[in-house]
């Protein structure tokens, strides 16, 4: 009777190697499942197939079948792991659109230098307008002005706001002119210089906007629908006011 000889610890080992690569290629959770079940019921088949065919005069070293089935444990723990860290991404992922939801209405600070001055508040026929802006200093400055200017370019109004450390400041404008009227409601653009010891300090403009909404994309990640119309996601956010 013809005895087979011990080739199967190779199909074994090639059955881990090719399934460890696949492993590390990452696939959704499913098919993860159905790959680690099929992996695991082959590997059993060939196992018994080894076993039942094996040469008596030349036994499969149990060794080998014990280091054979930690790897089979090994991917299988892999893939578990992937599945797990899948789900997982998805649960954080569900969370932070909760969380971000909670701060719509919010006013936000994002790069930009427009200005919108609008009515807060009214009394009768008396409206009482605001204008919110905000900017990053590079360094501590001693003198810090912003220059507010309308739809053609013209200056209206110059706001000294004396010295500031450095980092994010925000500032307001009541539609006060430099000649003392009221400006009209509406649109405006500003710009911030800066300077310290008699030199310019670096300065970044950004325009104080509401967010309206939060619309998840196919990525996974967030981006936040301002009044304006614009979107930005969250690392364009310099400050929630």
């Amino acid at each position: 009777m013809a005895v087979a000889t011990n080739t199967t610890p190779s199909t074994l080992a090639s059955l881990l190697q090719q399934n460890a690569a696949s492993s590390a290629t990452g696939t959704t959770s499913g098919a993860t499942g159905n790959s680690t079940q099929n992996l695991s019921n082959t590997f059993l088949t060939l196992l018994v197939a080894q076993m039942n065919n094996q040469d008596p005069l030349n036994p499969v070293d149990n060794s080998q079948i014990t280091s054979q089935m930690a790897q089979i444990s090994t991917v299988t723990g892999i893939n578990s792991l992937n599945s797990s860290v899948s789900q997982l991404v998805s649960e954080l992922q569900q969370s932070q659109a909760v969380q971000s939801a909670q701060i719509a209405g919010r006013t936000v600070l994002v790069p930009g230098n427009s200005l919108a001055l609008s009515a807060v508040s009214s009394s009768g026929s008396t409206q009482t307008l605001a204008a919110y802006g905000g900017f990053s200093l590079g360094q501590a400055a001693d003198t810090v002005n912003v220059t507010v200017k309308d739809s053609s370019g013209a200056v209206v109004r110059t706001i000294s706001l004396g010295a500031l450390g450095a980092g994010i400041q925000d500032f307001s404008w009541d539609g006060t002119t430099d000649s003392g009227a009221k400006a009209a409601a509406g649109n405006y653009t500003y710009s911030v210089s800066a300077s310290a010891n008699g030199q310019p300090v670096s300065t970044t403009a950004y325009s104080a906007q509401q967010i309206v909404g939060v619309a998840p994309q196919s990525d996974g990640s967030l981006q936040f629908l301002l009044a304006n119309g614009t979107q930005v996601g969250f690392s364009a956010i310099a400050q929630i006011l």
